[in-house]
C-alpha cells in the first residue's frame, strides 16, 4: 500500500521559508512570488493539519511542529541534491562515441582534440571515421559531424562551420619560375583534384578564368591527400577552407589568390533530439563552439 506524501512544491517552499525565516527571501530564492510561497505553505499545513509558522513582533518563527518537521525535510532535500549530482556526474563521464567525416577528423578535429581531453578528463572520446550517415541506435554513436546542407530530419542539427573553396599551393611553387599572379596563370600548372572532380570547374567559373582547362591533372580519393600533394609542390589544389586551415597557419601551404567560392554545404553537429541536452554532448558541443570561435579570432 503506497503512502500519501505531501506535494513536492509545498515541501520546497517550506524548506526555503524555514531556512530563511522569511517568505520574501524564500520567494526570491525559488523565483516565485511571495503569495505563491504563502499558498504552498497553507497547502502543506492543510495536508498535515498543523500550523508550521507563527508571527511574533512581525518576526516569522517556526512552531513546535515546524521545528520538528524542518530538519527532516532539510535532510531529504540535501540527499536528493547529492543523489542528483551523482547521477549527473555519472551521465557526464565515460565514453562519447563520435562519428566524423574522415578528412575533417584528420585535418581539423584530431589536432585539437587533446584540448578537450584536458578540459574533460572524465569523458573518453571514441572517434569513428565514416563518410556514411549513421543509425544512432544501431551503430552505438552518440553524436556525429556531417558535411552537407543541414537537411537531416528528426535530428538535432547545429551548424558548426561554413566552407569556402580556394586554390592553395606550396610557397615554392607560388614564387617559382611560373609564378601565380592571376587565376589565368593556373593554365601553366597541374590542377589537383579530389574524387568530386567538380570543384575546379565551379571555382574557375566563379572567378571568370574560362581559359583554364579544369578537367586535367591527378585525382586523389581524399582531400587530405590532395593537400599533401600540394604541400610537396606537385601542383595547385582547390582547398576547403576548414580542412586547409592548419596547413595555411603553419605555412606549408599558401593562397596565391584572394577569391573564395562560398559553398552551401558546411559542417554540422548532429544527434538525436532526445540526446541533445545530455551533459557529455553539451560539453563536446560547447567545446567545439569555443574552439571554432578561437580559431576565427586567430585567423581574422
Amino acid at each position: 500500500m503506497s503512502r500519501r506524501l505531501p506535494p513536492l512544491n509545498s515541501l520546497r517552499a517550506f524548506e526555503a521559508a524555514a531556512r530563511n525565516l522569511s517568505f520574501t527571501r524564500a520567494a526570491e530564492e525559488i523565483h516565485v512570488t511571495q503569495a505563491a510561497i504563502s499558498h504552498q505553505i497553507k497547502a502543506l499545513e492543510d495536508f498535515l493539519n498543523v500550523k508550521l509558522f507563527t508571527r511574533k513582533n512581525r518576526e516569522l518563527l517556526l512552531t513546535d511542529e515546524g521545528q520538528m518537521y524542518w530538519p527532516v525535510i532539510r535532510d531529504v532535500f540535501e540527499k536528493l541534491a547529492d543523489a542528483t549530482e551523482r547521477v549527473r556526474a555519472k551521465v557526464a563521464a565515460g565514453p562519447l562515441s563520435v562519428s566524423v567525416v574522415p578528412t575533417f577528423a584528420v585535418q581539423w578535429l584530431v589536432p585539437r582534440l587533446s584540448r578537450f581531453s584536458e578540459l574533460h578528463p572524465e569523458i573518453d572520446v571514441r572517434l569513428k571515421a565514416s563518410d556514411a550517415e549513421v543509425n544512432f541506435h544501431d551503430d552505438n554513436v552518440d553524436v556525429a559531424i556531417y558535411f552537407g546542407d543541414g537537411s537531416w530530419s528528426d535530428l538535432h542539427v547545429e551548424r558548426l562551420l561554413e566552407e569556402f573553396l580556394f586554390p592553395v599551393c606550396s610557397p615554392q611553387l607560388a614564387k617559382g619560375s611560373k609564378p601565380l599572379k592571376t587565376p589565368a596563370d593556373l593554365s601553366q600548372h597541374s590542377l589537383l583534384h579530389d574524387e568530386s572532380f567538380d570543384g575546379w570547374r565551379r571555382w574557375l567559373n566563379y572567378v571568370g578564368a574560362k581559359s583554364v582547362r579544369w578537367n586535367r591533372g591527378p585525382v586523389f580519393s581524399h582531400t587530405a591527400m590532395v593537400l599533401q600533394a600540394a604541400a610537396h609542390g606537385q601542383g595547385v589544389a582547390l582547398a576547403h577552407s576548414v580542412l586547409a586551415q592548419n596547413d595555411l597557419a603553419s605555412g606549408r601551404l599558401v593562397r596565391p589568390f584572394d577569391q573564395m567560392l562560398p559553398l552551401e554545404e558546411g559542417y554540422f553537429l548532429v544527434c538525436p533530439r532526445a540526446a541533445a541536452d545530455r551533459p557529455k554532448i553539451v560539453a563536446f558541443r560547447q567545446w567545439l563552439q569555443r574552439t571554432i570561435e578561437e580559431d576565427r579570432k586567430l585567423l581574422s
